[in-house]
């Protein structure tokens, strides 16, 4: 048994997160205990901790998705790791803590020389980059894709991978502030989203290009002129809804509801015309499908690919107010905890 330290809440409302002491039962015969050194923040975190996000749990339950560690203890029948190990996993909610019992297949190895801060900006981001660009998007070679959010996590392994298959890479971001960011991680162009001139703006990014591609997670108006803009054969890949996303502790309802109503709408009756595709997935369908998760990140090991931007950083007892400024969209990189 083991005595650890887990942020938990019912769901609503950032300030219902409080920490907890509690008792962790020894590992399965199929687990490994992680002692957690790093927690990684994702927007699918907000979304549970708002009650939002219909795959977390209707009860109390601990946010949070991946992680790095030390593996601290291990089951009678786990012979792929062993105790000492230095991690990096996802877990089904479960993260925001300072030690886990885990399925052995949900952790890797950490790179040497990667910190653990490294390790938990990882996996969630680059899965969910490489499985909406690489088996639903198709992209190949040459084509030109459009990336919202950019500067974030999925925005930064995006162009990262569209760019070792020779894509051309446009990426949207909220302020101007984050351009030289987008210029410095190789994208061609950069636009500051501004819903008056967003198409304008696109349009000539593309400078005669076909748009094969658009990785889509900000919603709204922004979705309509992406689709609107999208060549024949092109897919829009939706991973996330950034826009429900705000400052505060809690949802506004009224906002949400406003935004909700005023969603744009795709007649699939009009898709063989307009001879576009749509597709979404979130992970929690690619984390219950553990051997399409560990394909997928052999292929992206073979890509040799830079090590994940940790852009900001906070102590475990802080955990709310990393929430709280993830939230806001202001961050670069990933945001971290450290345990």
């Amino acid at each position: 048994m083991t005595t650890r330290r887990a942020h938990k809440l019912k769901a609503g409302n950032i300030q219902n997160l409080k920490i907890h002491t509690e008792t962790l039962a020894d590992p399965a015969s199929d687990e490994v205990q992680i002692e957690v050194k790093a927690i990684g923040l994702n927007f699918a975190d907000v979304f549970a901790i708002w009650g939002l996000y219909a795959a977390a749990p209707k009860d109390a339950f601990v946010p949070g998705l991946e992680y790095a560690g030390i593996v601290s203890k291990v089951g009678s029948a786990v012979d792929t790791v062993k105790e000492g190990d230095r991690i990096m996993g996802v877990t089904r909610f479960g993260a925001y803590t300072t030690h886990l019992n885990i399925d052995h297949r949900y952790v890797i190895p950490l790179p040497d020389d990667w910190s653990f801060a490294e390790g938990s900006a990882y996996l969630v981001q680059m899965l969910t980059a490489y499985y909406a660009m690489i088996n639903l998007g198709d992209l190949q070679k040459g084509q030109t894709i459009l990336i919202h959010s950019a500067a974030g996590g999925v925005g930064t392994h995006a162009v990262r991978i569209a760019k070792r298959m020779g894509c051309y890479t446009i990426g949207t971001v909220g302020n101007a502030s984050k351009l030289d960011y987008l210029k410095k991680e190789g994208y061609d162009q950069g636009i500051v989203r501004n819903k008056k001139t967003f198409k304008a703006d696109l349009i000539k990014a593309l400078d005669g290009r076909e748009l094969n591609l658009i990785m889509e997670c900000i919603g709204g108006k922004y979705f309509k002129i992406g689709y609107d803009v999208l060549a024949a054969q092109g897919r829009i890949i939706v991973y996330g809804q950034a826009r429900y996303a705000a400052p505060g502790n809690r949802p506004n309802y009224l906002r949400l509801l406003w935004l909700y109503l005023n969603r744009p709408k795709v007649d699939p009756q009009a898709l063989p015309t307009d001879n576009k595709g749509v597709l979404g997935f979130n992970l929690i369908w690619l984390y219950e499908r553990v051997h399409i998760m560990n394909k997928i990140l052999q292929e992206v090991s073979a890509m040799n690919l830079p090590k994940p931007i940790v852009g900001h950083t906070f102590p475990f007892e802080e955990l709310p107010e990393a929430i709280r400024l993830f939230s806001t969209g202001k961050t670069v990189g990933k945001v971290v905890v450290e345990v």
